[in-house]
């Protein structure tokens, strides 16, 4: 029987224990026991399908994987300990010496490190494609390029690309397309519909939506994943039960809180877009957004992220982030709590002034996460922050 998306989220579960318990157990063990010799021996040689180590696989990061899995339209995936471990291990266990990467500028900070400061000592090299300017994705592929990779919404701009564009340039060059969809959920977005090989999120965000844990996951096809978890397996990035437990019970409620959160940014948006004290403001689901008709094409709604520019620079700023009362000052997005960041100090400090700006990061960002409070409270202090 084919359920709906909120459904699959709730009635996604491993097998009941003797007790028939009604809501899934924790199972926080590190391994597994074994009937006999030869079930130890048949287990390790991958003749069955069982946990033997938690380090492989366990119960409930299984259940979180597949609960994931059937919200993208994936075959296999694997769960990580947090969303950049996702990142780099899918990386360094598809590349070798050698390979080149495609991604789009507009990308996490620590995703853009990983690229310059780290891979180059592998030998693996990258080039960076303007997100408004997709067609000049064919003139930077080379013998050696292997993946594309982009986030859309991007992190921290809330800019769109065109997903489905990217699968066909993908396919046309025979290269892996990746995507990192932590800002739209698979609730929002399903990135393998539009020609995605992998999807990438961290789970840290809307997936968990109260800032409780860490997490990532890797999922898309079967072939591309059984690489992944083999390098997985041996380097040892893999989710804590715990987590995946919380990550499980969450996505039972996804589909209810991403509603709240695209409902209140939206508001809080349209509110912006009025405003004397900014010079624009910028969400997806807004007329006024440059790629509007695109997000409305691969997106359910416009997500959970606002970002907008303070008149008057650094200053005004600093002013604004100082006179919030209410809200979080945090790195983090996704959480029930509204979270105001400075992106130019905060998640993209190590990227230089210049890059800052070639990916639209101006000094008097703010990227807003929008919460789940009541929406009046949000705008409130807001408002109050920027007069």
């Amino acid at each position: 029987m084919n359920n709906k998306f909120e459904t699959d989220a709730i009635r996604t579960q491993i097998e009941r224990s003797q007790f028939l318990e009604h809501s899934v157990p924790m199972y926080l063990t590190s391994s597994f026991v074994f009937d006999d010799a030869e079930d130890m021996r048949a287990s390790f040689a991958e003749e069955k399908e069982r946990n033997i180590y938690s380090r492989y696989s366990n119960p409930n990061s299984s259940e979180f994987v597949e609960k994931v899995c059937k919200m993208e339209g994936a075959e296999d995936g694997f769960a990580f300990a947090s969303g950049m471990a996702a990142v780099f291990s899918t990386f360094a266990a598809l590349l070798n010496s050698g390979d080149h990467i495609l991604s789009a500028r507009s990308i996490f900070g620590s995703t853009h490190s990983l690229f310059t400061n780290f891979f180059p000592k592998w030998n693996i090299d990258h080039s960076y494609f303007r997100i408004d300017a997709l067609e000049e994705i064919d003139n930077l592929v080379t013998k050696n390029t292997k993946v594309i990779y982009a986030e859309s919404p991007t992190n921290p701009g809330v800019d769109i690309l065109d997903l489905e564009k990217l699968g066909e340039i993908a396919k046309k060059h025979n290269l892996i397309l990746i995507i990192d969809n932590c800002f739209a959920s698979p609730y929002l977005q399903q990135p393998i519909k539009f020609g995605a090989d992998l999807v990438i999120h961290s789970g840290t965000k809307l997936m968990d939506g109260q800032g409780r844990v860490l997490a990532g996951v890797t999922v898309g096809s079967k072939e591309l994943i059984d690489t992944i978890y083999r390098f997985s397996r041996i380097t040892g990035p893999a989710l804590s039960p715990f987590n995946a437990w919380v990550l499980s019970k969450s996505l039972e409620t996804l589909a209810v809180r991403v509603d709240r959160h695209c409902e209140n940014a939206l508001k809080l948006a349209e509110f912006l877009e009025g405003h004397e004290g900014i010079n624009w403001v910028r969400y997806p689901f807004l007329k006024s957004h440059p790629k509007y008709a695109i997000a409305k094409k691969q997106m359910k709604a416009g997500g959970c992220v606002v970002a907008f520019e303070v008149k008057g620079g650094i200053a005004a700023g600093q002013h604004f982030f100082n006179a919030i009362r209410l809200l979080s000052l945090s790195a983090n997005l996704g959480d029930s709590r509204t979270i105001v960041t400075h992106p130019a100090s905060t998640t993209h400090s190590k990227l230089s002034p210049e890059e800052r700006l070639s990916v639209g990061i101006t000094d008097g960002m703010v990227r807003v996460s929008v919460g789940l409070e009541h929406i009046d409270d949000i705008i409130n202090d807001i408002d109050q922050a920027l007069s």
